[in-house]
């Protein structure tokens, strides 16, 4: 591997270490091993102890700076904020606000996208399913590349509104804009369960029956399928907001 290489290959991977020192460090606050007011380990300890690099650490403590949950001061280290448990208080508010804006969306998306996958079924044209499938293909090579999927899950949606060829589906999806996928909102707290292969090859399984139906144009399995994938997105929230007092749980991603 030539110096390009190396350097491509710790930019791809620099944010899931980053997300997971975040993580540790966070888990390590609200669990009281690290009280406000205490220094965190310095850079080189830290280096050492998550075998990461001093840009991840870095990284890790700039996101904890945002969210409250630490202090940097010049020359004497890191340190847990006063403030740090009100501000974790307030993470978990932001997120059940989220989720429940999640729901939202997918009931709305749920009044529609059933039917467009009906009508994708039966007028898309041969390029339109070619879109489609393009679409498909962007995630799975996302998926394989451990990038986000948000940009071609979004793509996908859309292409299927696209195919029933009346612009007003098309204009409801590019309103709900970015909202339209549910994990993109709650990225910063989300779990591991929203962001792990796992749980996105499950969404891609959902994506090829929707795929394959308005493919064969049965709009009767093709609304099965997406009532189907958008009913799984609804449980799978329920499921968070439900978590009710063990929200901080989804700060460790360890639902």
């Amino acid at each position: 591997m030539n110096t390009d290489e190396r350097l491509a290959d710790e930019t791809q991977r620099r944010p899931k270490l980053a997300d997971r020192l975040v993580d540790a460090i966070r888990e390590q606050i609200v669990s009281g091993i690290f009280q406000p007011g205490d220094k965190l380990p310095t850079e080189a300890q830290l280096c050492g102890e998550y075998g990461v690099s001093r840009t991840v650490v870095r990284e890790a403590v700039t996101r904890l700076a945002a969210d409250g949950l630490v202090l940097p001061r010049q020359g004497a280290g890191v340190f847990v904020s006063e403030q740090a448990p009100t501000a974790l208080a307030s993470l978990a508010a932001d997120l059940s606000g989220k989720v429940s804006m999640v729901l939202n969306v997918l009931e709305v998306r749920m009044a529609i996208e059933i039917e467009s996958a009906a009508l994708a079924a039966q007028r898309r044209s041969p390029s339109q399913e070619a879109d489609i499938r393009a679409a498909f293909r962007e995630f799975d090579m996302q998926l394989q590349r451990g990038e986000p999927t948000g940009t071609a899950d979004f793509a996908f949606h859309r292409a299927i509104a696209q195919a029933t060829n009346n612009p007003f589906y098309v204009e409801i999806l590019d309103v709900l804009g970015r909202r339209t996928i549910p994990r993109d909102l709650v990225t910063t707290v989300s779990s591991e369960l929203l962001q792990s292969q796992e749980y996105q090859a499950k969404l891609q399984a959902e994506h090829r029956a929707i795929m394959e139906a308005v493919s064969d144009g049965d709009a009767e399995a093709a609304r099965d399928a997406m009532r189907g994938h958008l009913s799984a997105s609804q449980r799978r929230y329920h499921g968070l907001l439900q978590s009710g007092g063990d929200l901080q749980r989804l700060f460790f991603r360890k639902l």
